[in-house]
C-alpha cells in the first residue's frame, strides 16, 4: 500500500492544504480508493481501542473499583477517543464505511462511562 503524503511529512504547517487528482477518471478512482483504505484501516484502529476502552470500563465494574481517580481516568481516555474521532474525521473525505460504526461506537463509550460515573457517584456517597 502506498503512504500518502502529509503536510507535516512534506514540511508544511499541519493546516496548508493539498490538491490531488488523477490524471483520468480510473487513475482518480484509484486515489480516491487508495486514500479511503487508509482511512478505513484507521477506523479500524480507532474501532479496536473503544472496544478496549469498553473492556476496561467492564474490569472496573466487575471489580467494583468506583472510585473518583479511576473515573478522571476513564474521562481522560473518552477525550482522548474524541480528538482522535474528530481527527481522523477530518481526514476522512470520501467517508469510509466504518466511520458510521466509528459515531456510534463512540457515542455508546459516552453513554458506558455515564453509567459508570453514575456508579461512582453513588459508591462515594453512601454512609
Amino acid at each position: 500500500m502506498q503512504r500518502l503524503a502529509t503536510p507535516a511529512s512534506l514540511g508544511l504547517p499541519a493546516d496548508d492544504r493539498l490538491d490531488a487528482a488523477g490524471r483520468d477518471e480510473a487513475n482518480a478512482a484509484r486515489l480516491e480508493g487508495l486514500f479511503t483504505a487508509a482511512r478505513q484501516a484507521e477506523w479500524a484502529e480507532f474501532l479496536a481501542d473503544c472496544g478496549k476502552y469498553e473492556a476496561e470500563l467492564d474490569k472496573e465494574t466487575r471489580t467494583r473499583k468506583f472510585t473518583l481517580a479511576e473515573l478522571d481516568e476513564e474521562e481522560q481516555s473518552l477525550d482522548r477517543l474524541r480528538r482522535w474521532y474528530r481527527d481522523i474525521k477530518v481526514r476522512d473525505l470520501f467517508g469510509a464505511p466504518a466511520a458510521i460504526e466509528a459515531e456510534q461506537r463512540l457515542k455508546h463509550c459516552a453513554e458506558r462511562l455515564e453509567d459508570y460515573a453514575d456508579r461512582v457517584y453513588q459508591a462515594v456517597h453512601q454512609p
